[in-house]
C-alpha cells in the first residue's frame, strides 16, 4: 500500500510537470475564446492530453477503483481543465467496472469540480454516459438533475444522453429532458438539449422533427436549430417557419 501511495503520488507530479511542459501561450489565449468563463488551463492541446490520460492509466490500471478515483478526484482539485480531462478518460477507462453506488461520485464530480463546457461534456458523454448504458434506470436521476441551479448539471442530463441517443436509446427520455430545459434561459444548456436531440434524429428524424415542430413557438431558438442542424434543408425550413 505505501508503495501504491508513493507511485501515485509521485504520478500526479510527473502529469503536472508534463503539463506545465508541454503548455502554450497561444493554446491558452484559444481555449479562452471558446469559454465565457475564465479557465486555469496549462495550454496543452487536447490530442496532447488524452494521450498524456492514456500513457499514465497504463501505470494505474491494475489498481482498485476506490484508489483511481481518489487519484481523479486529486487531479480535480487542481482546477486545471486538462487535469480534469485527464480525469474524466481514466473514470471512462474504469466504466466496465462501474456499480450503482458510483453514480454518486460522477455526480459529485460534475457538481463540484465541473466550472465550464469542456469538463462537462468530456464527464458526462462518455463516464456517465456509459454509466447510464450500464444502468439504464438512472435517467430517472438525469431528469432531477433539470431542475438544478448549476448550469453545468442541467447541460449534463442532456449531454449524459448524447451517445446514447446517437444509437437510437431512451428516445422517450430525450423529450422529457427536453422539455424540462425548454424554459431554460442559458444557451450553453440550449444548446446541450438541442445537441441530444439532434443525435436522437440520426435514427429518430420523423419523431425529433414532429417533436420539434410541436415544441418550435416554445422552444428556444439556439435549441431549435441545434436539434434540426443535420436535417433535410425541407425540414429545416418548415422547423424554422414562425
Amino acid at each position: 500500500m505505501t508503495t501504491n501511495l508513493v507511485k501515485t503520488s509521485g504520478l500526479i507530479a510527473g502529469i503536472r510537470k508534463s503539463l506545465k511542459a508541454g503548455g502554450d501561450a497561444k493554446t491558452r489565449a484559444a481555449a479562452q475564446t471558446f469559454s465565457k468563463e475564465k479557465l486555469m488551463v496549462y495550454g496543452v492541446k487536447t490530442p496532447a492530453v488524452r494521450k498524456i490520460a492514456q500513457e499514465t492509466y497504463r501505470e494505474i490500471a491494475g489498481l482498485k477503483k476506490k484508489v483511481i478515483f481518489d487519484l481523479c478526484e486529486e487531479l480535480l482539485k487542481s482546477g486545471y481543465l486538462e487535469e480534469a480531462v485527464i480525469a474524466f478518460i481514466w473514470a471512462e477507462m474504469i466504466s466496465e467496472s462501474f456499480v450503482k453506488a458510483d453514480f454518486g461520485v460522477l455526480e459529485k464530480w460534475l457538481k463540484q469540480y465541473v466550472t465550464n463546457w469542456a469538463a462537462c461534456d468530456t464527464l458526462c458523454n462518455h463516464a456517465i454516459g456509459n454509466f447510464i448504458f450500464k444502468y439504464p434506470a438512472y435517467v430517472d436521476k438525469l431528469k432531477k438533475w433539470t431542475g438544478s441551479k448549476n448550469r453545468w448539471v442541467r447541460r449534463g442530463a442532456a449531454a449524459t444522453l448524447v451517445l446514447p441517443a446517437r444509437k437510437g436509446l431512451f428516445l422517450k427520455d430525450v423529450f422529457e429532458i427536453s422539455m424540462s430545459l425548454m424554459d431554460d434561459a442559458d444557451d450553453l444548456v440550449q444548446k446541450g438539449s438541442g445537441w441530444m436531440l439532434k443525435e436522437a434524429a440520426r435514427t429518430h428524424r420523423k419523431e425529433v422533427f414532429d417533436f420539434v415542430v410541436k415544441n418550435k413557438a416554445v422552444m428556444p431558438r439556439t435549441t431549435l436549430r441545434y436539434a434540426i442542424e443535420k436535417m433535410p434543408v425541407e425540414l429545416k425550413k418548415e422547423a424554422m417557419k414562425r
